[in-house]
């Protein structure tokens, strides 16, 4: 018995320290297994030992270092003001368990303030679009907010006056208002304001015994507490204190510069990025890109890249990889960015509820598994596909939807139970509401979100599967097909493509180009020509914004 329950696990699992070779799967289940155990340690202790190890090590630069910094360094001198802004916030009256909205663009201060919360036991709310401001505001109970006065055409400090107009009318740091009753302070990170702080008065704010108790707090503080609230396309989640240095563990060395474009108030930037800016160079602008190693995006990203007239002029001799996130990106992109931008690896997988990586590329695999996976199972993560309407796991190789189980998923959807249940099981499975496959090597093929799927006439339809196909097409930049209405089938394909600068096309000759290629019911019904995608503030294509504008457009 023994033994026939050690044969079991051992086709299930897989031992992912380096790439699998051997198929061994023979369901559709997969546990990643590591020689490497998980770390039981807190955001701040993994700082600590960072600086430790590597005291030299430049560690974050951007556009919005503080005048007079320099990236030498960096790394050692970020820990001590990590550790300034964490007492600081504990002498201006926040405790273990309050939340702190961070409400910028991709600056030092996102940084300083993400390690520093985590650092005191504080929640980082990671508040993001300008548009979505107050709705988000209004959903948590942030005691305190850093945000730059401004920034472009955004005027952060007047939307919060508007919202709170005691900021005016009460002393820094002690604001009481009945419409946002949680609020007591604004941190600026730029001009100083009448009745807020500014980051200079956070780190001069902690005495001796503010450096006591924080010290002491290091050993009360659990990997298990929650250190951020993310807000998803669903609801609110709070991820995990559970972190990974992705980077670093890839490429097997400390000293890598990242590209970091994708907005840190996103657990893409955070935690891929922020988490990892004390093993890595983050760079946000295309000048910079020639000396970076990594570079971080979406599909839309990389596509809006990929169209960049000069972007020949641009030395990318030294881009190793991509790590790209966000939604599924069609085969033909990563041929590009591959013979294009010289990105030989690029990983991909994950979600905001889990952290956001379960599936990872490995530099060795062949063609077919860069171009058509996202890779393989994380280690001590568990990945299973069912089907979604009897939760059996489906035969190795086929369609089901996507289920993850493991430290990487998220606690739940913010004050929200029910939200949570529909989405994690009492035995801890999160559902990604992802339609993949797995293979005998435990490598994932993801063929599109279940809410995209288009039922026309009864038939099942993928637009990724359609997609990938129309990539192809030697004047398509850039498509999305969605279903529209339509009476007598229920749902009728729509292309929505946007060509490539100088090109024309037809209706017919999208057609034309598929007869014969893919399924007639897979054929575009309908061919759109645009300009632009309704995106979200990461560089994400709105699906259903984009459904009901092509619905409107064509009158149905």
């Amino acid at each position: 018995m023994c033994f026939l329950l050690n044969v079991v696990l051992s086709a299930r699992s897989l031992h992912v320290d380096s790439p699998p070779h051997k198929p061994s799967l023979t369901t559709s289940y997969v546990h990643g297994t590591s020689t490497f155990p998980l770390l039981p340690l807190t955001v701040g202790q993994s700082l600590d030992n960072t600086v430790q190890r590597w005291p030299d090590l430049h560690g974050q630069a951007s556009a919005g270092l503080p005048a007079g910094w320099h990236p030498e360094n960096l790394c050692t001198v970020s820990a001590r003001c990590v550790d300034k802004v964490a007492a600081g916030l504990l002498a201006l009256g926040l405790k273990r368990g309050d939340q702190l909205g961070v409400w910028e663009h991709n600056i030092y201060e996102w940084i300083l303030f993400q390690f520093a919360s985590a650092k005191a036991g504080i929640i980082l709310v990671s508040l993001g679009a300008v548009y979505a401001f107050k709705m988000t505001f209004a959903a948590v109970q942030c005691k305190a907010v850093v945000c730059p006065t401004h920034f472009k055409t955004q005027k952060f400090c007047e939307m919060l006056r508007e919202i709170c107009p005691e900021i005016d009318l009460t002393p820094a740091g002690m604001v009481k208002s009945s419409r946002v009753p949680d609020l007591r302070m604004v941190i600026v990170t730029d001009s100083r304001q009448p009745g807020m702080l500014h980051v200079e008065d956070v780190m001069q704010a902690g005495e001796s015994r503010h450096h006591k108790e924080l010290m002491d707090l290091q050993s009360k503080l659990s990997f298990d507490d929650p250190i951020n609230i993310q807000f998803t396309s669903v609801a609110f989640s709070i991820v995990l204190a559970v972190w990974k240095l992705i980077v670093g563990i890839y490429f097997h060395q400390p000293q890598v510069r990242v590209c970091v474009p994708v907005p840190m108030y996103h657990c893409f930037g955070s935690v891929l990025g922020g988490m990892s800016m004390h093993n890595a160079l983050s760079l946000t602008a295309m000048y910079f890109y020639s000396r970076c190693n990594i570079v971080y995006g979406t599909p839309t990203m990389f596509t809006d890249l990929l169209s960049q007239p000069e972007l020949h002029k641009y030395d990318l001799s030294s881009i190793e990889a991509g790590i790209m996130g966000g939604s599924s990106c069609p085969p033909e992109i990563v041929r590009k960015l591959r013979t294009d931008m010289n990105m030989k690896e690029i990983m991909v997988s994950g979600t905001t509820e889990n952290s956001p990586i379960t599936f990872l590329g490995f530099p060795q695999d062949n063609e077919e598994l860069k171009i058509n996976t996202v890779g393989c199972i994380m280690s001590h993560t568990e990945a299973k596909v069912v089907d979604p309407t009897t939760g059996e796991i489906v035969p190795l190789g086929t369609s089901g939807e996507l289920m993850i189980r493991g430290s990487c998923v998220m606690h739940g959807y913010w004050a929200d139970p029910e939200k949570t249940g529909e989405v994690i099981s009492q035995d801890r499975w999160y559902r990604t509401g992802d339609t993949a496959s797995l293979n005998s090597l435990g490598y994932c093929r993801i063929e599109g979100r279940i809410k995209d799927m288009i039922i026309r006439g009864g038939e099942n339809i993928y637009p990724a599967e359609i997609e990938q196909f129309l990539y192809t097409h030697p004047k398509v930049q850039e498509l999305e097909v969605v279903g529209v209405k339509d009476e007598r089938l229920g749902e009728q394909v729509c292309a929505c493509i946007r060509l490539k600068e100088g090109h024309i096309s037809s209706t017919e000759e999208i057609r034309a180009f598929c007869k014969g290629q893919i399924s007639h019911f897979k054929i575009p019904h309908y061919v759109i020509f645009v300009d632009s995608y309704p995106l979200t503030v990461s560089g994400k294509i709105k699906k259903n914004i984009l459904k009901q504008d092509m619905e409107k457009k064509l009158g149905l």
